[in-house]
């Protein structure tokens, strides 16, 4: 009996668990978690269970001592994450762009990571305000669709790779020529990055929060992903009530008159309290 006790416990020795063992425990549980969160309701969710199963798997084989399928489920492993990198590169690019811009570089965090590696604010000086918000206002009296991303510290440079190059100075003219309905550059986002306009027809990551009322279309949902993921200030124009609103931080926010716009753009609030 004595010898059957001691086999059984040399079986599974890893369950004598040290305070070291149990915080190990915790961190995997919560980034399981963390994880889990991000992909709930993809398409990645059952290739993720998949994964954490085999993973199981491979923690009792090896506290049976199967070599051979130990090697074996290891050797999987190892080729089935690089495979789930290739295959999900782009949501795991936004999950890395989020947690960097979120987390961290937050607070007085950001402030001294940018001036450690030099990275600058885009500011929009009072000339570019303007033409700004009154393009927004012809572009509101017209009920015409647009969306301006105004980014601060964080680089959009993968968000501007998905559309046009542009680099010209800031006009209404400009703006308002760019998102006419017939304008081959109408359909997407505007990034105005200082004084400059960048890139136009851009694609913006869509936000995954449910409590967006129905009332706010496709352009207000990729306003507030994008100031989800970084710190840039996004200007809606809705197309069917002609209504402008502000997004920062994913908190929309209605603009009840031009100058109150003004005021938004040119007034920079603390991104992370």
């Amino acid at each position: 009996m004595s010898i059957m006790i001691s086999h059984i416990s040399s079986i599974f020795g890893f369950l004598n668990l040290s305070a070291a063992d149990c915080l190990d425990i915790l961190m995997v549980a919560a980034l399981i978690y963390l994880v889990f969160r991000w992909i709930r309701g993809s398409a990645a969710m059952s290739i993720f269970i998949a994964v954490i199963l085999l993973f199981v798997l491979r923690v009792v084989v090896a506290a049976l001592n199967m070599r051979l399928m130990n090697a074996l489920l290891g050797t999987f492993i190892d080729v089935g994450v690089l495979a789930l990198i290739v295959i999900f590169q782009p949501e795991v690019r936004h999950f890395l762009i989020r947690l960097g811009s979120r987390y961290g570089a937050a607070g007085k965090g950001r402030e001294m990571i940018g001036k450690l590696f030099g990275i600058k604010e885009n500011t929009l000086a009072g000339e570019s305000v303007n033409e700004i918000a009154e393009a927004c206002r012809a572009m509101s009296e017209a009920k015409t669709g647009a969306l301006i991303v105004l980014p601060h510290k964080d680089s959009v440079s993968h968000i501007a790779e998905t559309g046009d190059a542009v680099d010209a100075k800031v006009s209404r003219r400009l703006i308002m020529n760019i998102f006419f309905k017939n304008s081959p550059l109408h359909d997407g986002a505007m990034i105005i990055e200082g004084d400059r306009i960048t890139a136009a027809r851009c694609t913006l990551p869509i936000t995954q929060r449910t409590d967006i009322p129905p009332s706010y279309g496709m352009r207000h949902k990729a306003a507030i992903g994008i100031s989800e993921e970084t710190d840039a200030d996004v200007v809606v124009v809705s197309e069917e009530t002609g209504g402008v609103s502000f997004v920062r931080g994913g908190i929309l926010t209605p603009i009840g008159n031009i100058n109150e716009l003004k005021l938004k753009l040119g007034k920079k609030e603390e991104k992370d309290r």
